[in-house]
């Protein structure tokens, strides 16, 4: 056996050092990164837990039950003096703390539209598909030839699959935003007869709340993930509310009975965020006006939270 002289270490006993320098690495590393992660989301999950006690402040003192309509209403004071209801490093559209993008919107579910577009280009520009993880209550994908109400705000899931008129669907010059394939639709419960047509046209994959029932919300969201992530840079959800049940979440300006539960839209939640592959995020339909002490919107704020990463232990 070779021993240590006076002149330092043999090559042997710096191999071993170095391996258990890597070894310590490979354990440490991903710890820290996880530590970080959580860091970040506890930091967003913080604003926008205070953007909801600044909005419930706002509602009670100053607009008779309704909710501001941007984070700047919520920044300044009101006429009866005092402090305002968020936080001025708050007062930005699109502020972004630890990473996280924090904004606020007042719109139906036709914002998809947008949101979708812009995602879409930002991964289109790179050569990256998006998949889309659509929960409702309604499959949105009529056109204006086959709503009923023509209203837009039923539209939306259609036009981000290239169905309908240019100024819908050829956002940034281009169409479809998504591939059918890469795009899951849970919950749903209300079609229109024209639009089940679409529907099944579209080939979308589909889990009704049949499915949901059969499988578990556990498998339908397995499922789900992987369809919408196979291919693509990630995956957008939009949530609209009235996808629960009206007795979790009243303020629905379409409420349809046999909706999923508070727990099965949080397991849904926590799945899509320990997935990692979430690229945005828009939850939807919450009307104040008929919103029951702000339940609805609590609701929603707890759900956003979960899919951000927030945890129960």
């Amino acid at each position: 056996m070779k021993m240590r002289n006076s002149k330092g270490f043999t090559l042997i006993e710096l191999l071993i050092v170095v391996a258990i320098i890597g070894i310590i690495a490979a354990i440490a590393v991903p710890g820290l990164l996880r530590a970080r992660m959580s860091g970040n989301e506890a930091s967003a999950i913080g604003s926008l837990r205070a953007i909801n006690s600044g909005q419930a402040s706002y509602s009670s003192s100053c607009a008779s039950g309704g909710y501001a309509g941007s984070l700047a209403d919520l920044v300044k004071v009101p006429t009866s003096g005092g402090q305002g209801f968020i936080s001025p490093d708050l007062n930005a559209n699109g502020v972004t703390k630890s990473g996280y993008t924090v904004t606020l919107v007042k719109s139906s579910t036709a914002i998809a539209i947008g949101t979708i577009a812009g995602v879409s280009k930002f991964y289109r520009d790179r050569d990256q598909a998006v998949g889309c993880i659509w929960i409702d209550a309604h499959a949105d994908m009529n056109t204006p030839e086959t709503s009923p109400s023509g209203n837009v705000h039923g539209m939306p899931f259609a036009a981000t699959l290239g169905y309908g008129p240019e100024a819908l669907t050829r956002i940034f010059g281009h169409a479809p935003k998504l591939q059918a394939k890469q795009c899951v639709l849970i919950g749903v419960r209300d079609l229109d007869s024209r639009e089940r047509r679409m529907v099944k046209q579209s080939g979308i994959n589909v889990f009704t709340m049949r499915e949901v029932d059969e499988q578990g919300m556990r498998g339908v969201v397995e499922k789900s993930l992987a369809l919408a992530a196979e291919g693509t840079a990630g995956f957008i959800v939009s949530f609209d509310m009235d996808v629960m049940d009206p007795a979790e979440a009243p303020g629905v300006g379409t409420p349809v009975r046999g909706g999923i539960t508070f727990r099965e839209a949080h397991l849904a939640m926590e799945m899509i965020a320990d997935a990692r592959k979430m690229l945005a995020l828009e939850l939807v339909e919450v009307n104040p006006i008929i919103d029951v002490q702000n339940q609805t919107a609590i609701l929603g704020v707890g759900l956003v939270t979960s899919a951000l990463g927030k945890k129960i232990l």
